[in-house]
């Protein structure tokens, strides 16, 4: 893994894609999936013979999460901003996120793809959000299912976090690494979720790309997320360690169980 004189940071995943990230005094929430299992059938989800099933619940609640600073919602599928996390942004001082989630969520602040923002810390320092490209899906799908971005995160004297969103394109993390080549942590969407009515393609890294991804991002600590909790993922963490291992490169990953913190 990566050796740097920066601070580590606490990573707790809370299940599916939701992470809480501690970082330079700030408190951050990737994609809030909050709601108890559940079925989201196409007069919810608005794609005709498609149903999302979450299986289980958040491994902590919002109630136990205390004070968040910011939220950073890739976009406005149900496996990614559900009803309970949509209410829950919406409380949060500062929320990133898409053009779609922005007419969703009261107070949601829209970007762009490159495009940066900045919030101040509680001890006065600042961190820098930068919205990067996303694919969900591979060519033909992504461009018709809605915008989805990643996001960077960084801030001086601080790692700099890659999160992927749900991205299935490994030519768009070479392009980000490109731009963002100290990039020492990154929080990779896999879990390889297919749907019948969108063909057998995976909208999302499965384990074999995001190994690619991985070693695109040489030197970075990977954490995989976004492979619990939903009855779409075929892959878990696990299996992306796995082969990550077999890669030779499993060292520089974590695999993580819903409700377990990492510091990375």
């Amino acid at each position: 893994m990566t050796t740097s004189a920066a601070t580590s940071i606490p990573l707790t995943l809370i299940g599916g894609p939701t992470t809480l990230i501690e970082y330079a005094g700030l408190r951050i929430v990737t994609d809030p999936t909050f709601d108890l299992p559940s079925s989201y059938g196409p007069d919810v989800t608005g794609y005709e013979a498609l149903t999302l099933v979450k299986t289980m619940p958040p491994a902590v609640t919002p109630d136990e999460l205390g004070e968040v600073h910011v939220v950073l919602a890739s976009h406005d599928h149900w496996d990614n901003l559900d009803a309970a996390g949509r209410k829950f942004a919406a409380e949060v001082p500062h929320v990133f996120t898409t053009d779609v989630v922005a007419k969703i969520v009261p107070g949601a602040e829209p970007l762009t793809e490159w495009e940066s923002r900045t919030v101040r810390t509680p001890n006065g320092g600042i961190v820098s959000f930068t919205a990067v490209p996303a694919h969900h899906g591979p060519d033909g799908i992504w461009q018709a299912i809605g915008p989805v971005i990643g996001f960077i995160v960084e801030a001086p004297g601080e790692k700099t976090i890659y999160i992927s969103g749900d991205n299935s394109d490994v030519d768009v993390v070479r392009e980000i690494a490109r731009r963002f080549p100290k990039i020492e942590v990154a929080l990779l969407f896999v879990g390889g979720p297919s749907f019948e009515a969108l063909g057998p393609q995976y909208i999302t890294f499965s384990d074999e790309t995001a190994t690619e991804a991985a070693a695109v991002l040489a030197g970075a600590t990977i954490v995989p997320v976004h492979a619990d909790s939903w009855e779409h993922f075929s892959q878990t963490t696990a299996s992306m360690k796995k082969l990550a291992d077999e890669r030779g490169i499993g060292d520089r990953v974590i695999a993580l169980a819903p409700g377990e913190t990492a510091m990375v």
